[in-house]
């Protein structure tokens, strides 16, 4: 009895143990990470989305919208925007889908145009292989051959666009000014009664060229290339000032205090010097690439590399960098992921321009 009563008490205290284990989370540790080429026929890719058909819809400079087959690299062209004007920087830019898409099958983008050279956000409809009927939600958005954005997010049934000074200083502080800003719109266009201006799309000011925009729970974060210093990192707030053109970077220097504290200046998570022209970014938070998990990923153009920014528990601040990729596969303009947890990047080096699979 004695010897039974023992192995009963054995077995419930592993059964406890058990129980105790799978109730923790341990570290999943790192796995080794796999690159593969998915096509290698694009000119100048801006944008890239994972799509709910599985597919990835990339944007190209010279006007050019596509679907592409992540298992075999076919590319299925949509359209070809044959208003599309390309001058240095400037072109076709950002893209999103809808979120209830195909359900709703609207997809949009910022591009620029015409001989005086501005920039507008159109809405087209997706259909059978097509996209059909344009319709301008916002237009006359000061351009450039420099500084144009444009990232497009969409959270909460509200349509954010970054846009860059177009080369002019005197656009990021001017609220009249679409130039220079992080703009929030209604998904038809128009002007959300709760945006800090009344009738102003304007959802913050003062950035000189922020390229990469993606939320990470309630907080928007965004990369922005410096002028030559400091290229940044920030989390966006409603109405608040990023200092541009006076303020680079920190407000560490005598003529940006005093500016700072009048304007409400919110400094970045992060400024680099020398530059690293950070573009595209996404939050990485899936159990499948595990050493990723908890961070932003950003992709680089001058530094040529893949940059994970490691965040503290409550998402409010970077712990740590680590660089990937390094100058393997040229410029880095734009990153996104699979449900799976699979991720894609894509050069920018101007032609023969890749997408690259990361898995495990």
């Amino acid at each position: 009895m004695k010897t039974l009563l023992n192995c009963l008490l054995l077995v419930l205290l592993f059964a406890g143990c058990k129980k105790d284990n799978n109730n923790e989370n341990p570290d999943l540790g790192d796995v080794e990470l796999k690159t593969r080429v998915i096509t290698s026929s694009l000119a100048n890719p801006w944008e890239i989305i994972y799509g709910p058909d599985n597919f990835i819809w990339v944007t190209e400079k010279a006007g050019k919208i596509s679907r592409i087959n992540p298992a075999n690299g076919q590319v299925n062209s949509l359209i070809t925007i044959s208003e599309v004007r390309v001058s240095g920087e400037g072109g076709l830019l950002g893209m999103v889908l809808h979120p209830d898409f195909p359900n709703t099958p609207f997809l949009y983008v910022f591009y620029n145009y015409g001989t005086s050279y501005r920039g507008k956000i159109v809405r087209y409809s997706y259909n059978n292989g097509t996209l059909i009927n344009p319709q301008i939600l916002l237009d006359n958005i000061p351009a450039a051959s420099t500084h144009n954005g444009s990232r497009l997010l969409i959270n909460a049934n509200k349509l954010y666009v970054t846009t860059g000074d177009a080369a002019d200083t005197s656009t990021p502080q001017n609220v009249n000014s679409l130039a220079g800003k992080v703009l929030r719109l209604n998904l038809d266009g128009t002007i959300p009664s709760d945006n800090p201006i009344p009738n102003n799309a304007m959802w913050s000011l003062g950035h000189r060229n922020a390229q990469g925009l993606v939320f990470v729970g309630n907080k928007l974060f965004s990369s922005e290339h410096g002028p030559d210093s400091d290229d940044e990192i920030n989390i966006i707030e409603k109405g608040r000032n990023y200092g541009w053109p006076t303020v680079k970077g920190l407000c560490n220097e005598t003529n940006e205090t005093g500016f700072c504290s009048t304007n409400n200046v919110v400094e970045p998570l992060i400024a680099w010097t020398p530059t690293i022209a950070p573009s595209g970014m996404t939050f990485y938070n899936s159990d499948y690439i595990p050493q990723f998990k908890n961070s932003l990923l950003l992709s680089l153009l001058k530094d040529s590399k893949l940059m994970q920014l490691k965040l503290n528990a409550d998402q409010s601040k970077i712990e740590s960098t680590k660089n990937f990729y390094v100058n393997e596969f040229g410029r880095l303009r734009a990153i996104t992921q699979s449900p799976e947890g699979k991720i894609y990047i894509c050069t920018s080096n101007g032609s023969n321009d890749k997408i690259i699979e990361i898995s495990k």
